[in-house]
């Protein structure tokens, strides 16, 4: 049976229910921007708002609030200054889980190992609590390198990855070399990988001699006498 309320039944919002609207229309619009910034899909968020409300009036208006802890809206403990104009003034502590899809490993990815497409999935990961960094999506992480074994269902984090090398150990290169206003170029093999700006071991094909050569991108370096 459809209950409808008597005429002067409603009740004005309490004041614990106008600190938990506060908090929440703050959160969103905070992970709103955060999500349009970093070109985010598919947030969702929960919380829970500690405030010491129990003997506070009915604020008349909507409180404002202020952000207390430096606004980064993925740390899972919030904190706000809750102001009534012409009443009160308390501080709530939200405690928050955001939810993102985020790159996964499918299977075993072995160390030194150029990571695919197919060896990614996307699940659903709390992002307030991966200090060291996520991946929202699958073109972010496919053709680079793992830095060390990756299990299956594992949340891939930067720690774990490498940019893939602009230049492989045994691969030819061109080795390019200017000196007052001269420039020359010659092959070589490199002797270990490299990524850009790194320096590695390059050996003169035409010379037999090794050098130490800056990568500047794949399949080019300088040697850097």
């Amino acid at each position: 049976m459809l209950l409808l309320a008597a005429p002067g039944a409603w009740a004005a919002p309490s004041a614990a229910g106008q600190i938990k609207s506060a908090v929440e229309r703050q959160l969103r619009e905070e992970l709103r921007a955060e999500a349009d910034k970093r070109d985010w899909q598919d947030l969702s968020f929960g919380y829970e708002v500690d405030a010491p409300a129990a003997t506070l009036a009915p604020c008349k208006t909507a409180p404002r609030v202020r952000t207390l802890d430096g606004g980064d809206p993925l740390q899972a403990r919030r904190r706000f200054e809750l102001v009534c104009p012409g009443g009160w003034t308390v501080t709530a502590t939200a405690r928050v889980e955001v939810s993102l899809p985020a790159v996964h490993a499918q299977r075993t990815i072995e160390r030194g190992q150029p990571i695919a497409a197919d060896d990614l999935k996307l699940e659903r990961l709390n992002v307030t609590k991966t200090p060291r960094g996520f991946y929202h999506r699958i073109e972010e992480v496919e053709g680079m390198v793992a830095k060390r074994r990756i299990r299956p269902n594992q949340a891939l984090t930067p720690s774990l990855l490498a940019p893939a090398p602009a230049v492989r150990r045994g691969q030819r290169v061109t080795i390019v070399a200017s000196r007052d206003g001269v420039q020359a170029s010659t092959v070589g093999e490199a002797l270990s990988d490299g990524a850009p700006g790194e320096v590695i071991q390059v050996r003169n094909i035409n010379s037999d001699k090794v050098i130490d050569a800056k990568v500047l991108e794949p399949g080019v370096v300088t040697s850097t006498f």
